[in-house]
């Protein structure tokens, strides 16, 4: 079963509405850009490849795409494939093409580049190895058949690998709960465990690889995921468990040298603070974090398991959409 995220119908946009999962399945229609725009910021679309696809179409739906452009960008500003997307659509337009084709075309370009993450990841999927994922990174976070990092996890599965998946809760929004989902229909083995567990799991040897997905990458390959990715990353360096990150080319700003320059997005204090604690209680809370490159054992692309980001920005200005 593929999960569709996000639909494209006779010029109609439909988008999965996230934060009701996994209780209710819901699509919501995105009449224009205002919907995808509140549609990204209240996270009813997350991920950043889907967020990039949400907004193409959105640009494909605009009257006015300059200045539609502008909001969008403003919705999330970790997440790179999202100024992409857009760079894409308004360069499209103002050559004169097709926005609905154009838009069509990213969405299948994001299809493609998932689908051979996905083969080149599963090349470092052994039988019986037990696997560590962080946050949501399958088909709902990309918006095609094949995730980041839960694609790879897929495709293992679809080769007939005996595999076992730890989830991480990933606070504060629990995106594992979605994670958790996306396994239990593709019927694999997993468990859920809190954040602040997988140092001990490292520790006990019960992990053998980590594979997390990416909002923004440096040119240095540093990068930005979602919050509590760093911990993990150093406890892995400590733990000798092999560290990888899953992003298409999209994902990568050779723009920027070093992780230091991404902005990270703060969300919401409401988020953290649940029922259990006293009224008037303060919390912070940033959205991602920024790992530096030293702890990554490869990147994983539609180019192939690349040590050095160098290696994907070589491949890269050799492609086009």
């Amino acid at each position: 079963m593929d999960i569709k995220s996000i639909k494209f119908e006779k010029n109609r946009l439909f988008i999965l509405n996230q934060t009701l999962l996994p209780h209710r399945t819901n699509y919501v229609e995105c009449k224009n850009v205002n919907d995808v725009a509140e549609a990204i910021t209240s996270m009813k679309v997350r991920g950043a490849p889907a967020i990039g696809i949400a907004a193409a179409y959105a640009l494909a739906l605009s009257k006015k795409p300059e200045e539609d452009a502008r909001l969008l960008l403003s919705t999330r500003p970790t997440a790179v494939d999202l100024k992409n997307a857009v760079d894409f659509m308004l360069e499209e337009i103002k050559n004169g093409r097709d926005a609905f084709s154009a838009a069509e075309r990213w969405h299948n370009a994001v299809e493609d580049k998932c689908k051979r993450i996905a083969e080149n990841g599963a090349t470092l999927i052994r039988d019986g190895m037990r696997i560590l994922t962080h946050c949501n990174t399958g088909s709902l976070a990309t918006g095609v058949s094949y995730g980041t990092a839960l694609g790879i996890i897929k495709k293992g599965w679809e080769e007939k690998k005996r595999i076992f998946v730890f989830v991480d809760e990933t606070r504060p929004r629990f995106q594992g709960a979605l994670t958790s989902w996306e396994l239990r229909i593709l019927g694999i083995p997993h468990d859920v465990i809190v954040d602040s567990a997988a140092g001990y799991f490292m520790k006990n040897k019960e992990i053998d690889i980590i594979i997390v997905g990416a909002d923004r990458i440096a040119a240095n390959g540093d990068f930005a995921n979602k919050i509590g990715t760093y911990p993990l990353a150093v406890l892995a360096k400590e733990n000798n468990v092999p560290f990888y990150v899953a992003a298409p080319s999209s994902t990568f700003d050779f723009h920027i040298k070093t992780g230091e320059e991404i902005k990270v997005e703060e969300r919401g204090e409401e988020e953290v603070i649940l029922h259990i604690y006293p009224n008037g209680t303060r919390a912070r809370n940033p959205a991602f974090d920024i790992t530096p490159n030293k702890y990554v054992s490869g990147y994983i692309t539609e180019f192939g398991v690349c040590k050095r980001v160098r290696e994907v920005e070589v491949a890269w200005k050799g492609m086009s959409v």
